[in-house]
């Protein structure tokens, strides 16, 4: 037996079989072929977000960085090679997405409990975002599977199209239609501003320059963000920055929006954004089905047309030829 599963992990480690980049989602594609994926990769979420809630919200924010990037195939996990240099190093996500390390460890786990490479990078990224919803108080939703793993990535790309924390609405929607997503899947997927943090740098303009803001909200961030220095210092997207729950757009309402992009979801001037926020402030059951209907539109987001994409060993580097 033991002979037969060294042979098995060994061929589906290194046959590096390209397949084409789009093929139909479908959420029970493990419970054949591998019914302790699914459950592997929550054991191991739950305990990282337990050792440290915060890498909830980090994980979650990967699967944004991941499928806004040439649609959601693994490629921001990928380490810079000589023929590429990757997403990792882009402006977005420079000393900012992380939980690769989590990544890592579920992939080798996954890997065991399946006796071979049956899930992709891509796949574990997206059910690592569901999980952490799930475990930080969110409602879970139903994720679809069958992505596959780019063999590339791009850093231009992702200076591209990752949306900005500076951005104006317009900005942001135009961002976000170009992904085939609506001003309805903006401001739901915002709420997973819920959870998490963001550095001064980030928030700093802000809070000294900016007026549509609460002054008692600046003065406190401006008491932990000083005009120059200290970019690294944390401060919470919401009140409760580790559940996840509707007090973001409860924030949004008293123009207490941590970053620019944040506020400009709601500006009190009765447009369409300001109405989903007012409504998803009152409606919790309603932010959850849209949150997770949004995740799930997202989630299929597709590589471009002729990607080479695989199933990786090792979610950092591509398999060999």
């Amino acid at each position: 037996m033991a002979a037969k599963q060294t042979f098995f992990v060994f061929f589906t480690a290194f046959s590096a079989i390209i397949v084409p980049a789009l093929a139909q989602l479908r959420p029970d594609l493990y419970d054949a072929i591998c019914p302790q994926a699914l459950p592997t990769i929550r054991s191991i979420v739950e305990r990282a977000i337990e050792r440290e809630p915060r890498m909830g919200a980090s994980l979650l924010r990967l699967h944004f960085h991941d499928c806004f990037v040439n649609g959601c195939d693994g490629s921001v996990l990928l380490d810079d090679t000589k023929t590429f240099t990757g997403e990792k190093t882009a402006g977005p996500n420079m000393n900012s997405v992380r939980g690769f390390e989590v990544i890592d460890e579920i992939k080798d786990a996954v890997n065991q409990a399946c006796l071979g490479n049956i899930v992709s990078c891509a796949d574990i990224v997206a059910v690592a975002a569901r999980d952490s919803v799930a475990m930080l108080g969110g409602q879970s939703y139903q994720v679809l599977l069958g992505r596959k793993d780019s063999r590339t990535a791009s850093k231009d790309a992702a200076n591209r199209n990752l949306p900005s924390p500076f951005s104006d609405l317009s900005t942001l929607l135009s961002s976000f239609q170009s992904k085939g997503l609506t001003l309805e899947d903006l401001v739901a997927l915002s709420g997973a501003h819920t959870i998490g943090f963001a550095k001064c740098a980030i928030f700093r303009n802000r809070a000294y320059n900016e007026t549509n803001i609460d002054p008692h909200f600046a003065e406190s961030l401006r008491s932990m963000c000083p005009p120059t220095g200290g970019d690294t210092v944390l401060g919470p997207l919401d009140e409760s920055e580790k559940k996840f729950d509707t007090v973001y757009y409860d924030g949004l309402l008293q123009q207490k929006g941590l970053l620019h992009s944040d506020q400009e979801l709601f500006k009190g001037d009765r447009s369409a954004s300001d109405g989903l926020v007012r409504y998803y402030s009152g409606n919790s059951k309603t932010f959850w089905a849209d949150f997770g209907a949004s995740m799930v539109k997202m989630g299929n987001l597709s590589p471009p047309n002729g990607s080479e994409v695989e199933i990786r060993m090792d979610c950092r580097r591509v398999n060999f030829n």
